[in-house]
């Protein structure tokens, strides 16, 4: 059996030079007893340096090397400016991080877009947000395809931008006088996507490329979205960088949402009640390669893909475990 090897790669989060040179600053916008609070959970539990991992892109692009398709499951800088790709620290890592796997994977690589591509507030200030222009600098600057697909066989790659579809969770995010764009943007995604889903035929097996779960709720409304649903085989995921957060989320799923700590919060909680929702999209978590602090659980995918259907897919986790 001639199996088709996919390598899957997710929250990177690289660190060019100029987002590296600020260091602990950009907490400073945090109220000073907030920002304790947030640099302690940082250190203990998130990610003490989030500037110190640009190895584990390497250490990837060698360990997937004879994967014969690869895909980067979004969120490729650190996004230190939070208003995503328009600042030039950010585009810069970003450029730099899908530089390496372009090159490495040349005819063979396919990206998403990750939240921290378009913009988001940072945890605990009101600071930042989406951004057109982040957007623009993505799919013009970066490349980068709102939707895409690319099919093996009787296998179906499907990308989708998670940002557009869960865009009711960042309305609190977003410029006023960007409203109008950006429901442009979604509904040109969401015509976009019922074309691929449209073309489906019967025998097709998806692998849906997703980066933030808390789109799926959002997916399961569309009514042609849930008439395919049985094609879907699995849907990858990144975003929760750790398998241990996505065991939190299906414990909790269903809370309802806290709108007295925040826009994070908010927003965080709100994708929490609906995430019984993800269920029938079999989700897979791609961690990111750093994964947490707390378990140091990072690591990359692999999908195995027969082309004529005859078995389903092979996923498996490889783990790169880290020491400071």
């Amino acid at each position: 059996m001639n199996l088709v090897r996919l390598a899957v790669v997710s929250d990177v989060h690289y660190a060019g030079p100029a987002e590296t040179a600020r260091g602990t600053a950009i907490f400073q916008p945090i109220p000073p007893l907030l920002r304790k609070f947030v640099l302690q959970y940082r250190r203990w539990l998130w990610m003490r340096d989030q500037y110190a991992h640009n190895h584990l892109l390497d250490r990837f692009v060698n360990e997937a090397a004879g994967a014969d398709l690869v895909v980067a499951n979004g969120d490729y800088s650190c996004d230190t400016g939070h208003v995503g790709l328009c600042d030039d620290a950010a585009f810069a890592s970003a450029e730099l991080c899908l530089g390496k796997l372009r090159t490495a994977f040349a005819g063979r690589f396919f990206a998403i877009m990750g939240d921290h591509e378009l913009g988001k507030k940072m945890m605990a200030a009101d600071v930042g947000g989406l951004r057109l222009a982040s957007y623009e600098r993505a799919t013009a600057g970066l490349g980068l395809s709102p939707v895409w697909r690319h099919d093996v066989g009787r296998y179906v790659l499907l990308g989708v931008t998670s940002t557009l579809l869960a865009f009711a969770l960042y309305t609190g995010e977003t410029l006023p006088e960007e409203t109008a764009g950006w429901q442009e943007l979604i509904e040109s995604h969401r015509a976009a996507l019922h074309r691929h889903l449209s073309s489906l035929e019967p025998d097709h097996r998806v692998i849906l490329f997703c980066h933030d779960p808390s789109a799926l709720p959002f997916l399961a409304q569309d009514e042609l979205v849930r008439a395919r649903l049985p094609l879907i085989e699995r849907t990858i995921v990144g975003h929760l960088h750790s398998p241990l957060i996505l065991r939190t989320v299906h414990c909790l799923a269903g809370l309802p949402p806290i709108r007295f700590l925040g826009h994070t919060s908010r927003r965080n909680s709100t994708a929490l009640r609906e995430a019984r929702a993800w269920r029938p999209f079999r989700v897979q978590l791609c961690p990111s390669t750093s994964g947490m602090q707390l378990l140091k659980d990072g690591g990359w995918l692999s999908v195995e893909l027969d082309p004529k259907g005859r078995v389903p897919a092979r996923l498996r986790v490889h783990r790169m475990r880290w020491q400071t």
